[in-house]
């Protein structure tokens, strides 16, 4: 019989000893340090791909499901073998600049709300496991609906199947600490596109996102990177903490 409160509880408080809580939050601290050490160097790149395709699947839906909430279209969504992504939509002239700025915030946003709301799924199983479920899911019904690449049309399917074999399969510590590793994943992601943050430019592609948020929304582009960068890490910390507080 369950106790009273104990479903809020994280997952790993539930299944595990408290040193045990605290090993795996170290463990995920240390997984988020290393991670942006690894962005870094050549190898790290290699080690780290499956999670650059997944951030970069964040940031361009990020882009997407913005301009689709504020009455826009989300016409298209690209991924490419080197990690970058193009989301093409439309947005009504009638929200003025407000909308372009609010659309292009969205997608270096995406990785980071989305990694949250992962690593606060974990704070219980059924949430987890539902969470898991749901991205899973999602990862398809984008393929189906958004997802016009050759490379996308394979590495976004294959994502899904991964995480619905862990959502199916899985033992439940593994789920919890699945999603949390992938939420921590998200949210450091930010700092892997440091370099693009505080960039004017996006290449062959125009203006990059903090540009196009100085046009839109007239302060700087590197003060908009700046903002994000801090609000990844804040993110990050609270929803571990969040995550992690007994009720």
């Amino acid at each position: 019989m369950t106790e009273p409160g104990k479903d809020f509880e994280p997952l790993l408080a539930r299944e595990a000893p408290p040193e045990v809580e605290r090993m795996g939050l170290t463990w995920l601290t240390v997984a988020a340090i290393a991670t942006i050490l690894l962005w870094q160097v050549p190898a790290g790149d290699y080690i780290l791909y499956p999670f650059t395709i997944l951030a970069t699947w964040f940031h361009e839906m990020g882009h997407g499901l913005m301009a689709l909430l504020l009455g826009g279209q989300f016409q298209k969504l690209e991924i490419f073998g080197n990690g970058s992504g193009v989301a093409t939509y439309g947005i009504s002239r009638s929200l003025g600049p407000i909308g372009p700025g609010l659309v292009a915030a969205a997608g270096p946003m995406g990785p980071p709300i989305a990694g949250a709301a992962l690593i606060l799924a974990s704070r219980s199983f059924k949430a987890a496991s539902l969470s898991l479920k749901i991205l899973g899911s999602f990862l398809l019904l984008s393929t189906l609906v958004w997802v016009r690449s050759l490379f996308g049309l394979v590495a976004i399917p294959l994502l899904s199947l991964i995480i619905l074999g862990i959502a199916f399969k899985a033992p439940r510590w593994v789920q919890g600490f699945a999603i949390q590793f992938l939420g921590v994943q998200a949210c450091v992601s930010t700092y892997h596109q440091l370099n693009y943050l505080f960039s004017y430019s996006a290449g062959p592609l125009g203006l990059s996102d903090t540009a196009q948020m100085q046009r839109y929304l007239l302060l700087p582009y590197w003060f908009w990177g700046g903002l994000m960068a801090i609000a990844s890490l804040v993110i990050l910390v609270q929803s571990l903490r969040v995550a992690y507080r007994s009720t």
